[in-house]
């Protein structure tokens, strides 16, 4: 597993509260519902806010991330003994047979090259049961969101309990077709400057629809996200 920037500490500690409206997140429950699943893996779980939601609805859910330092996150939080933390990708997963499975927020675009994304599609169609559903999200690209990740538009101050006021913005380093590579930065008030950067894929929706039937998928749906409308995709695809 490639180390992630997600593996410091306290970048991960930081991620909650500098991240603290998780209402982006209740499509994905209500599509769940709308699914009748009743099992889910959670590729990418992060610090486990989708998994806790769904595993307090009785749902039966893992959480798989290979950042182990927000894992230690999901773990610590009310709830998450009733969630099962894998640390690894979709690549290392133990058998399932699960309903459903998702990838929020940025998961699908840390796949760089079609090979590491098709490896991860075929990954999760094998921890499906058949018939089962893949739900994810991604931004659209013809939308160039990148072009205002900037401090003067993304730079916030936020009360972080415990340790003070943290300053945060996002910056783009640089831009090679459909790669765009970003820069978190969180200044704390030690003084200390933690610079975390990442880079993402920005794939048309032809390119995934295409890359979910290469991995044995059939989109049945392409929605509008409700809460980035015109600027990201929620795709459902069945496993075939």
């Amino acid at each position: 597993m490639a180390e992630t920037p997600f593996d410091d500490p306290v970048v991960a500690a930081l991620y909650d509260p500098l991240d603290d409206d998780r209402s982006d997140l209740d499509a994905y429950v209500a599509i769940v519902e709308e699914l009748g699943a009743r099992s889910v893996l959670d590729v990418g779980c992060g610090t486990g806010s989708l998994a806790l939601m769904l595993a307090a609805r009785g749902l039966d859910v893992v959480g798989v991330d290979p950042a182990g330092a927000m894992l230690d996150v999901a773990r610590a939080k009310p709830g998450a003994d009733a969630v099962t933390w894998w640390h690894g990708d979709a690549e290392t997963l133990p058998p399932l047979q699960a309903d459903v499975a998702t990838m929020t927020g940025n998961v699908a675009q840390v796949f760089l090259t079609d090979d590491a994304w098709l490896r991860t599609l075929r990954g999760i169609r094998g921890a499906l049961r058949p018939g089962g559903w893949l739900v994810f999200e991604s931004r659209e690209p013809s939308a160039r969101a990148w072009e205002r990740w900037d401090r003067a538009s993304t730079w916030s101050s936020t009360e972080v309990a415990g340790v003070g006021t943290v300053e945060s913005w996002v910056e783009v380093v640089a831009v090679d077709g459909p790669l765009v590579t970003y820069r978190d930065t969180m200044l704390l008030p030690d003084g200390q400057r933690i610079d975390s950067d990442d880079t993402l894929r920005f794939r048309t929706r032809a390119e995934l629809v295409a890359s979910l039937a290469d991995a044995g998928f059939t989109v049945a749906e392409v929605r509008d996200a409700p809460d980035r409308p015109g600027l990201e995709l929620v795709l459902i695809a069945g496993r075939d």
